[in-house]
């Protein structure tokens, strides 16, 4: 009895939320690390963007959307939005009984780790740098030179698909020359849009800059909680992919694979105002 209790949670999916399609990136990163595991994405489309809502707003979105995919009976959480896990991540982990994972704390790890010389710089969206998440997180484990840069363009870039090109790495350019004078040797993608635009960034940072994707460190992270708990997927049939949102599912389904890199079917729209009774 106790073997079929625990093949049976090892089998229950994972479930990954953001506030439209960045999030998707980490669902990605998840489904090649764990090429088992059942996925369940949530995308708050009839909020987006958080990077512009108040605390107390995001705490409220996020609460009702992890209501939800715990009704689906999902056997971890990852919040793979930086403004959610700068905002709800705490809030979360006190008020669900399975484990949670942001996307901050893996990332700014994952910088220290390979920041050779100790000197990390942070590129995301106006509301993540001025809420300083990743700063403090890489300062809470580390004496490491930190420097932040805004790049409110990036978004856009990606969401319009200019992630290639001259005018995309121009723009790039511009971005990261501040941090570049400052020597450092790692790199923070602090919004889950960057990793679309890994390869310029390369370019631009040159070999000796290490890029730290947020999305493939909370991956990581996945990964090594279900090894600790015993909790990987031992399915031998193919694993479910499965996509809800709160708002336009044709234009997810649409933009969607650009970030998932594979393409997306059967997207169901839930009404958020009423997630709690789904």
């Amino acid at each position: 009895m106790p073997e079929k209790i625990n093949s049976a949670l090892k089998n229950k999916p994972i479930g990954i939320f953001d506030s439209g399609f960045g999030g998707l990136t980490v669902m990605s990163a998840v489904n090649k690390i764990l090429p088992n595991e059942n996925l369940i994405y949530f995308g708050d489309t009839a909020h987006v963007p958080y990077g512009s809502k108040s605390k107390d707003a995001v705490v409220k979105f996020s609460k009702d959307i992890a209501s939800f995919l715990i009704k689906k009976d999902i056997k971890l959480l990852v919040i793979a939005c930086n403004t959610a896990s700068a905002f709800a991540l705490s809030v979360l982990k006190k008020s669900v009984s399975i484990p949670v994972v942001g996307v901050i704390e893996p990332g700014a790890k994952a910088a220290v780790k390979n920041a050779k010389n100790g000197r990390i710089g942070i590129i995301g969206t106006e509301g993540t740098v001025a809420s300083g998440s990743y700063f403090k997180a890489v300062k809470k484990i580390s004496g490491a030179a930190v420097f932040q840069q805004a790049c409110p363009l990036f978004v856009p870039l990606v969401e319009e698909g200019w992630n290639k090109g001259k005018i995309a790495q121009d723009i790039i350019g511009v971005y990261l020359k501040p941090l570049l004078a400052k020597n450092i040797d790692a790199l923070i993608l602090g919004c889950t849009h960057y990793p679309l635009l890994k390869e310029l960034l390369s370019k631009a940072t040159g070999a000796n800059v290490e890029l730290i994707d947020s999305a493939n460190a909370a991956a990581l992270e996945v990964k090594e909680i279900l090894l600790k708990k015993d909790m990987l997927s031992d399915a031998k049939k193919k694993a479910s992919l499965k996509f809800y949102v709160s708002d336009n599912p044709k234009k997810f389904q649409k933009i969607g694979g650009k970030f998932f890199l594979k393409k997306i079917n059967g997207v169901k729209k839930i009404n958020l105002e009423r997630i709690c009774e789904v």
